[in-house]
């Protein structure tokens, strides 16, 4: 029975490709790593093992897309410890070659194939169509403006260097509150914690209320932030069927009912890496399964910073069973580490205490700043460039790649391309690489056994230049309308 949930479930038109299997002709892993390497004392037998399955790798020995064996069968078969192996794998993810997927293992990602593993080979400057970051506007300029304030008042001073509660200072927690009103929240700062950013925070809920073994639903392709954390924690992602408006109302229901879980992830608005928005007839619904379901609900509000007409967050029909996240990471720059958490008031002193087990308190300089950005209107400026930013290079991809399908959002600099065929992700971005130019594939947001697209994410924001992004982008329109170098995998 298709129950709308990994790894059986059906994804809509842009999601709709089989994971590549190995052929059965092709050489057993075991036959490609040089066992009698293993004896070489000059390095560590992890190393060795990763050195040989990487060379494999590149030298296109293994499909995109194949399953690495359990680590305690291979270590088995080799004579080495499952530790051994575990260590192997992580250092092919490490350098890009490899992809852990929770409760599923380990797959082989053909993304760097075009590429050596060796460091000194990495070095030369591909154009990042890649890294999601903001773009540089004020902000240098506006950090300044809030240092020159700060320093006019010792009394704010020796605040931000004392002991702080694990909540937040109260001027803090207020401006979060006021901050997260745009998400259509009640602005009760009895509600609202300050968090090292949205990764922070989103760790502190999990680590708080999840267990070893806890199901978390999610959509099919996912935040891989959520991913690490889930592997850390020892959680199982169950991947959750998607469509154009995000993840399906029916499909969560029967994941709910099928793996007895008590916890959801979402991000409605300007989801990563697809662009897709919940509409409100569909927040409805996916609020009305989660109270039916007992589900706690984590919402990601990351990327909506940047909206200027934020729809009502999930939070906003389940304010006693939700958790919004926000932060301004993706809007003004990753190094303002600073987040704010809204709950119900009762889950907030439990999220406390692991705050206060972690590192007593979040470093109160960095709200200081977002807090005097939010009061003084600094903030509502700085990402209006941030938008204007966006609009101004997403204007400029529009004609460069004039015929070509894609999915973008005004306010989101982020574009969602599934590939025409015979391309397959995998050798498309290893092409593309080739040619120096860097992209994400889906199979880096791929949850669980669910199947990735052919599809990739291009980031606009990247690119130091709007030339840069011009002169990567007519690679990738020229490449993509060329035939593949090598034949398809089936």
């Amino acid at each position: 029975m298709n129950t709308g949930v990994s790894p059986s479930h059906r994804h809509p038109q842009w999601c709709n490709h089989p994971v590549i299997h190995l052929e059965e002709e092709r050489l057993s892993f075991e036959q490609l790593i040089s066992i009698t390497s293993l004896g070489d004392a000059t390095k560590p037998k992890y190393q060795l093992i990763a050195d040989d399955l990487a060379q494999s790798i590149l030298a296109g020995q293994f499909a995109m897309g194949e399953k690495l064996p359990p680590q305690r069968d291979l270590a088995h078969r080799l004579g080495v410890t499952a530790g051994t192996i575990s260590r192997a794998y992580a250092n092919l993810e490490r350098r890009g070659l490899a992809s852990a997927r929770v409760g599923d293992g380990t797959y082989v990602r053909a993304l760097e194939r075009s590429t050596s593993f060796a460091p000194t080979e990495l070095q030369a400057a591909p154009i990042d169509l890649a890294h999601n970051v903001s773009i540089p506007t004020d902000d240098t300029q506006a950090l300044k403006r809030a240092f020159d304030a700060l320093s006019a008042s010792p009394e704010a001073l020796r605040e931000v260097l004392s002991y702080q509660p694990e909540t937040g200072l109260l001027r803090h927690r207020e401006a979060g509150a006021q901050w997260l009103k745009r998400f259509g929240t009640s602005g009760d700062w009895n509600r609202v914690m300050i968090t090292h950013g949205a990764q922070h925070g989103l760790a502190c809920i999990l680590r708080t209320l999840a267990r070893p073994g806890d199901a978390v639903l999610t959509e099919s392709l996912s935040y891989p932030g959520l991913q690490a954390l889930a592997r850390s924690m020892r959680l199982q992602l169950i991947g959750v069927e998607m469509d154009s408006e995000g993840m399906v109302p029916q499909a969560l229901e029967r994941a709910a009912k099928t793996f007895d879980t008590k916890f959801m992830y979402c991000s409605p608005s300007l989801h990563n890496p697809t662009g897709s928005t919940m509409p409100i007839s569909r927040r409805e619904e996916i609020a009305a399964i989660a109270r039916k379901s007992n589900l706690l609900v984590i919402e990601d509000g990351v990327h909506a910073a940047a909206q200027v007409s934020p729809l009502p967050a999930l939070s906003t029909w389940l304010p006693e069973r939700s958790f919004l996240l926000s932060s301004f990471s993706k809007v003004i720059a990753p190094g303002l580490r600073i987040g704010f958490l809204e709950a119900a008031p009762e889950w907030l002193d439990k999220l406390a205490a692991s705050i206060r087990a972690d590192s007593w308190m979040v470093a109160p300089l960095m709200p200081e700043i977002a807090s005097h950005w939010i009061e003084s209107g600094e903030m509502e400026y700085l990402i209006g460039l941030q938008r204007k930013a966006i609009q101004e290079r997403l204007a400029i991809a529009n004609t460069v790649l004039d015929g070509l399908d894609f999915q973008s959002d005004s306010e989101y600099p982020l574009l969602w391309m599934p590939l025409p065929d015979p391309w397959r992700a995998g050798q498309f971005s290893a092409a593309l690489r080739h040619a120096g130019v860097l992209v994400r594939t889906a199979d880096h947001f791929a949850v669980g056994r669910s199947a990735a697209p052919h599809a990739i994410r291009i980031s606009l924001n990247s690119p130091q230049t709007t030339e840069q992004m011009v002169s990567g982008l007519n690679t990738l329109k020229s490449l993509i309308h060329s035939p593949p170098s090598a034949p398809m995998d089936p």
